[in-house]
């Protein structure tokens, strides 16, 4: 377990409560749908577009109904250039897995050709690093809590060894000062513990999902995103009201905030974080379901309805994309 190093306060300040999702940037989109699918063994929520660029695929994985904390999501550009890994970029996603799962998970990753580096102990927990096939750093970690498993697999890992959802997030900073007090004095996180130049903060409950790492890199070049490298990190909130609280206070803290948007299955606000990030603030209503039945999620392409009347012209411009192993095709 990890050592608390903050005091508790006796009044508790307004809290994220924790992630929503993580969106990178991929470049083949049927070999990102075989890694997601097959080899982490994720379930594909939503087969969508980016509805700021229609002619360019966003891919949901997740668990059986896309539920917020266990959302990493995807725009693939095909052809397009790979990221930089830098300063005011967020660096890597780790994943919480069942406790005693790292061997099977060494093992499966090896068999796909995937490298992985050896298992490390980071804030008194077993670290698994490797990349997935455009570059970007994921990480495994285990989590004691069975209790917490939810099954997001569709039969490709056994339910006893699969991803359970998002653990965390590593935020790379040349200057983190301005960061660190963004998180802690508008966006409710805690300090948690140090170790070397990585910082952690918590939110909300506390536990996977709710970790964000502060690392310090002060020769580090600012990052460009691009193929292999995170677009965007969107934290959770319950409500419409509670998000316009939110924009209220981020916007009293003197950072530029969008309005609330539209992204049918949730709204969303966004800014920058000091360093430079993205950050998005999301609700968790109202989900998946609202376009398709639950059974049916992640089993072909949806346009939200005001883009319904160009799907034949939206189509024709995406590629191709099956679901190998299920006989379907979007």
């Amino acid at each position: 377990m990890i050592r608390r190093t903050y005091k508790k306060e006796v009044k508790m300040k307004r809290q994220i409560f924790g992630i929503h999702h993580v969106t990178a940037i991929a470049g083949d989109p049927q070999r990102n749908v075989d890694f997601y699918r097959n080899v982490m063994g994720l379930k594909v929520v939503k087969i969508t577009v980016n509805f700021d660029d229609p002619g360019t695929y966003h891919l949901y994985f997740g668990d059986q109904t896309g539920r917020p904390g266990s959302l990493l999501t995807f725009f693939p550009w095909p052809g397009g250039a790979k990221g930089r890994r830098g300063a005011g970029q967020i660096d890597s996603v780790a994943f919480s897995v069942p406790h005693g799962s790292l061997g099977f998970w060494t093992e499966r990753l090896q068999r796909h050709g995937i490298g992985v580096e050896r298992s490390v102990r980071r804030f008194h927990e077993d670290v698994l690093r490797f990349f997935d096939p455009d570059g970007l750093q994921l990480e495994l970690v285990p989590h004691p809590e069975p209790d917490r498993l939810s099954t997001l697999t569709e039969g490709t890992a056994p339910v006893e060894q699969a991803v359970i959802g998002i653990h965390g997030i590593s935020l790379m900073e040349s200057d983190p000062e301005g960061t660190e007090r963004l998180l802690t004095e508008t966006l409710g996180f805690r300090p948690l513990a140090k170790e070397a130049n990585r910082l952690r903060f918590e939110t909300g409950p506390g536990g996977p999902g709710s970790f964000v790492d502060v690392i310090f890199v002060p020769d580090a070049e600012p990052g460009h995103v691009a193929v292999g490298s995170v677009h965007h990190v969107a934290w959770r909130a319950p409500d419409d009201s509670e998000q316009m609280a939110w924009r209220e206070k981020i916007v009293d803290y003197g950072i530029g905030v969008t309005p609330v948007i539209d992204r049918l299955y949730f709204h969303s606000i966004y800014f920058r974080e000091p360093g430079g990030a993205l950050f998005e603030i999301a609700t968790d209503p109202p989900g998946f379901a609202v376009d398709e039945e639950p059974f049916e999620l992640g089993t072909r392409l949806i346009l939200p309805p005001w883009l319904e009347a160009d799907r034949g012209r939206i189509e024709r411009s995406l590629p191709r994309l099956t679901l190998r192993g299920l006989g379907q095709a979007a």
